[in-house]
């Protein structure tokens, strides 16, 4: 892909990981922190340019859905999009998980990065975090922060969700990590 897309481009298509996938949350129905392997299918599809005013952005409509084990139907959904805009370096993450929350990420990269960070908090700015009434009550996600690191026709993430939870008197760290491959 062209260089419109930034550290972007090379996201751009079909990935797939095996179990290697790991989630380290609060088990509701085993009242205990566990860790639990995973597969993840995405997809990223560019797109481009978006114009605001003197901004132009590029980016990836993507979607992505988690299994564990045998499970039929995934435990974890997101759909959403990944922007560049070269002019300033700015990389965003904006996506929408079906439990009531969604989310403005960002940072600055280089056009040529292999690894970047974004992050988000509740009630920051400009990347922000927002939710349902039930989840701002009993597992409100406070901050949010990935990080990238892409390779040949593979790349992965390190995720941390911090949580203000009913079940615990201090934040509590919800981590996700995974290393993806290219199908397509």
């Amino acid at each position: 892909m062209t260089n419109e897309w930034g550290p972007l481009g090379a996201l751009a298509g079909e990935w797939e990981s095996d179990t290697g996938g790991l989630d380290t949350a609060y088990s509701h129905s085993q009242g205990k922190v566990l860790g639990t392997p995973f597969m993840e299918k995405c997809t990223m599809k560019p797109f481009g340019p978006v114009d605001n005013g003197d901004q132009h952005l590029y980016g990836l409509d993507y979607k992505s859905a988690m299994w564990r084990g045998d499970e039929e139907n995934p435990f974890h959904t997101e759909v959403g999009y990944w922007l560049w805009d070269g002019a300033t370096g700015e990389i965003m993450r904006g996506f929408v998980v079906p439990r009531g929350i969604t989310v403005l990420a960002g940072g600055i990269a280089a056009a040529d990065a292999t690894e970047f960070t974004m992050k988000a908090t509740k009630d920051g700015s400009p990347y922000n975090i927002g939710e349902n009434q039930y989840l701002a009550k009993n597992a409100s996600t406070v901050a949010y922060e990935v990080t990238i690191t892409v390779g040949k026709d593979t790349w992965s993430y390190d995720e941390l969700t911090t949580l203000r939870m009913n079940e615990f008197d201090e934040p509590f760290a919800h981590t996700d990590h995974n290393a993806l491959r290219r199908v397509g």
